[in-house]
């Protein structure tokens, strides 16, 4: 009696080769859309605290924590300012009144390290003076947009959102 060699054929080599590509080429697309949608989840939450940030904003300045003239809307007049606050007119000691730790990242829009000095810029900005549908920077910050170009999962352009 002959004495049976223990290995794989090349039958079964081939069929197992496949079957995991065939189950890798599935997974890719799940994969993308994971982590798209983790971005998407990232940029609403970093729209919704600067919002939050500039209606604080806006709320305080109505309230008379923030000097302003007549003129003035009662809106940042930057996002920096967010950061780095301004003199509260009811407190006596006149601490500053800060509205955001730090500016968060649009995720949907690529910033290499030679840009990184120049965080702020990578929102849209909307005056209060400007269209919805046609915003515009100007004297004050009334909104913040993505200036991706892409498309989110659900078909809205992210500068839409």
């Amino acid at each position: 009696m002959k004495p049976r060699l223990k290995g794989f054929t090349l039958i079964e080599l081939i069929v197992t080769v496949t079957i995991v590509a065939v189950l890798a080429s599935v997974a890719m697309p799940m994969l993308k859309m994971t982590v798209q949608r983790s971005k998407e989840n990232e940029l609403r939450a970093n729209l919704r605290l600067i919002r939050e940030a500039i209606d604080a904003y806006k709320k305080a300045a109505d309230d008379g924590r923030i000097k302003k003239s007549i003129e003035d809307t009662g809106y940042p007049p930057n996002l920096e300012i967010l950061v780095n606050g301004v003199v509260n007119e009811k407190d006596a000691n006149k601490n500053k009144l800060k509205f955001l730790r730090r500016i968060p990242l649009d995720p949907m829009t690529t910033v290499t390290n030679a840009e990184s000095d120049d965080l702020p810029n990578n929102w849209g900005l909307r005056s209060y003076a400007s269209e919805a549908a046609k915003p515009v920077a100007g004297d004050d910050v009334f909104d913040v947009y993505s200036q991706s170009q892409q498309l989110g999962i659900n078909g809205v352009p992210y500068s839409k959102w």
